[in-house]
């Protein structure tokens, strides 16, 4: 076995899974991330995958692997640098275990992320989401759950995989109501909920019976409702609030534009731009303690003052 073969078995079972914990989103991103850089310098050189070395992963290899990714493959920047992370790792984990390769090592470390354009962040105004609110056909049990999760998502702004995951013990929804997720790097909190969520997501989890544990979205089998279902359901949903909203046309409405809305209202009702972070679950730059925060969930509305466990 060669130096990087073993290197990199050890960098999945050892350092990704049971030091890091990654989640399996991570290991699945890394992994695949991996497998077309050994797939491609299998090709360039000619050599069995499992034959590969370090010498054959150097840094014009590596800077080729981007290039490639790039024009031939029509990633966008975002994902080329996404997959240099990886990399990146990978070979951050090498230099530990193999000092003899630290030349070749040291020059793949040093390729850099490329500089992409920032893109103008979409959100909905107070009008578009009225309409997207009104679009599903709330005689139906699946318009009814999507009006829930919808309404859900714009006022906390929660993840699309923290609204699949979410279970129906997740929600709170006595004094100070709440939602509680599991959030992306492991990262536990909770949202408080303004009353007129409170009262939707009440009605829904009276037509939704079941146990604790149950998905609190779930599809008529009773398994979670998915990403990708969010995904369509807004499309068609958007589709149908464009007839009475002709401005929502002209914007691409994913469940992330759900959570770019809920930032914007926080800081549009004048909310330090840290206090919208905790909100969010980014956690970077914020004191990481349990602490007293107060929001203003409505620009006219007063300040509502909530506990917010921040567990790490």
């Amino acid at each position: 076995m060669t130096a990087i073969a073993a290197t990199m078995q050890a960098f999945f079972t050892e350092r990704l899974a049971a030091q890091r914990r990654a989640s399996p989103d991570t290991i699945a991103a890394y992994r695949d991330a991996l497998r077309m850089l050994i797939g491609f310098a299998a090709e360039r050189t000619g050599t069995l995958p499992c034959r590969l070395d370090v010498a054959d992963l150097d840094a014009p290899m590596i800077a080729a692997f981007l290039d490639h990714l790039e024009h031939e493959r029509g990633n966008s920047i975002r994902t080329r640098n996404a997959r240099l992370a990886a990399i990146h790792s990978l070979f951050a984990y090498a230099a530990l275990r193999h000092p003899e390769h630290a030349a070749d090592i040291e020059r793949v470390l040093a390729i850099p992320p490329k500089k992409a354009d920032q893109a103008i962040i979409t959100f909905l105004t107070d009008d578009e989401a009225s309409a997207l609110l009104a679009a599903p056909d709330r005689a139906t049990r699946t318009g009814r759950r999507d009006h829930a999760w919808i309404t859900l998502a714009i006022q906390t702004g929660l993840r699309a995989s923290e609204l699949t995951a979410l279970a129906r013990g997740d929600v709170h929804l006595g004094a100070g109501a709440y939602v509680a997720c599991h959030g992306k790097g492991r990262k536990d909190r909770i949202t408080p909920l303004t009353p007129g969520t409170a009262a939707t997501l009440r009605t829904w989890l009276a037509e939704r019976a079941g146990t604790p544990g149950d998905p609190l979205f779930g599809t008529i089998r009773g398994g979670p409702v998915s990403r990708d279902a969010l995904q369509q359901r807004l499309t068609v949903y958007a589709a149908a609030a464009g007839r009475s909203c002709p401005s929502l046309a002209s914007k691409n409405i994913t469940p992330h534009v759900l959570r770019h809305t809920a930032a914007m209202r926080l800081l549009h009702a004048g909310n330090d731009i840290t206090v919208i972070a905790l909100w969010l679950g980014h956690f970077s730059g914020v004191p990481k303690l349990s602490q007293t925060v107060s929001f203003r969930t409505d620009a006219r509305g007063e300040c509502q003052t909530f506990w917010i466990p921040c567990a790490m």
